[in-house]
């Protein structure tokens, strides 16, 4: 989808929009309606209704997404975990086989690990970076392959575009979150990936004031998903809708100051003795710098540190921290800090987190937009 506006930013507060403006609104309202008059369509998802995806607010937003995207059509959702599951759902029958990075978000490794199975679903974790490897994991069954654009929490980056040339030569669909990288940072359908998903909660609405999710793509396999969706239930809420609006147009704008602020935080990290590891793409010493380099305009907000010492020396830490807040999620203007083994990865059996190098150690800090010099001097003094 095309938008006579060239430049994300300019597209961001004004792709998408109604035109005329509304009873000459400059922000869109809030069309507080589950349902709406019927001129019986005859296709239950043409049907007017809150549930059917259908309704002004979101409406507005599939444009608004598929022309940020670079996508023909896009699709908002309940969360995040409503947009990866109504992909793997609507795109996938019982028998089929799926292709995953190894290290993903925990939520999505339970969901292909453990739920998987229970529907007929079977898949196999690949090394992301290793393309002579995947090859041998095809089956006759093999129907999509899905990745990260980087890892959670370990900020690991695949061999995206080897990814996509491997999809397209064995005719699986291909599927990327890209929550860590944003389309500030990383626009993944005109790099070939067939779907792109995100974590709305995160960059795109930036305030943790709301749980939804996104997914762009061709319009054939976006019609498909939200016919399942529809039937699932997962819809975005009105008042949700307006919210994720207002926090897009910010969006570059926190994204940038995020992609730099980390990156002078994680070379403070590195080079302090308390801590072991810092694991940033925007390092020269992250094996995938390069990588990185070359794919992304901005490494993101988020980094991962392994502390020296205990677990109570991690807890302790955090504890002594006065402005990043200890909770889960990431992406918005506060910071925050975490420890995945005890969060976003605790459902992952012990032993498959020390496989994957999520240690019980490892923090995981999301850097918000406050200023660099504060979050440095406390994270100074709580490393003490």
């Amino acid at each position: 989808m095309s938008h006579p506006h060239k430049h994300l930013e300019t597209q961001l507060v004004h792709a998408g929009e109604p035109s005329p403006r509304i009873e000459g609104a400059v922000e869109m309202p809030i069309f507080q309606s589950a349902t709406y008059e019927t001129a019986e369509e005859g296709v239950y998802d043409d049907v007017r209704y809150l549930r059917n995806n259908n309704t002004p607010s979101q409406q507005a937003l599939h444009a608004k997404f598929a022309i940020l995207e670079g996508a023909e059509d896009a699709l908002v959702s309940a969360s995040g975990m409503a947009a990866i599951s109504g992909a793997f759902l609507g795109l996938l029958s019982a028998g089929d086989h799926v292709l995953a990075q190894r290290g993903l978000y925990g939520g999505t490794h339970e969901l292909l690990a453990q739920e998987f199975p229970r529907l007929g679903l079977s898949v196999d974790f690949l090394d992301a970076d290793d393309p002579g490897s995947w090859a041998a994991l095809l089956r006759p069954a093999t129907k999509l392959v899905y990745v990260e654009a980087m890892t959670n929490p370990l900020l690991e980056v695949a061999d995206l575009r080897a990814i996509t040339a491997f999809a397209r030569a064995h005719g699986l669909v291909s599927v990327i979150d890209n929550t860590f990288a944003s389309p500030v940072n990383f626009r993944p359908i005109p790099a070939g990936f067939d779907l792109c998903v995100h974590s709305a909660t995160k960059y795109l609405n930036g305030h943790a004031d709301i749980v939804a999710g996104v997914t762009s793509g061709s319009a054939a396999n976006i019609t498909r998903i939200r016919h399942k969706a529809n039937v699932l239930g997962g819809a975005l809420d009105p008042h949700a809708a307006f919210l994720l609006k207002r926090g897009l147009k910010t969006l570059a704008l926190r994204v940038r100051h995020q992609n730099a602020s980390a990156l002078i935080i994680a070379g403070f990290l590195e080079a302090h003795p308390a801590v072991a590891r810092v694991n940033y793409p925007g390092l020269a010493s992250h094996p995938r710098h390069a990588r990185a380099r070359g794919l992304f305009a901005g490494f993101g907000g988020v980094l991962s540190f392994q502390l020296r010492g205990t677990v109570q020396d991690a807890r302790d830490f955090t504890r002594r921290l006065r402005i990043p807040a200890v909770a889960p999620s990431l992406g918005g203007v506060q910071s925050l800090i975490t420890r995945p083994a005890g969060t976003s990865h605790a459902g992952i059996p012990p032993e498959v987190r020390e496989r994957l190098g999520i240690s019980e150690t490892l923090l995981r800090l999301s850097v918000g937009i406050e200023a660099t010099e504060d979050l440095l001097e406390d994270l100074g003094q709580a490393l003490g």
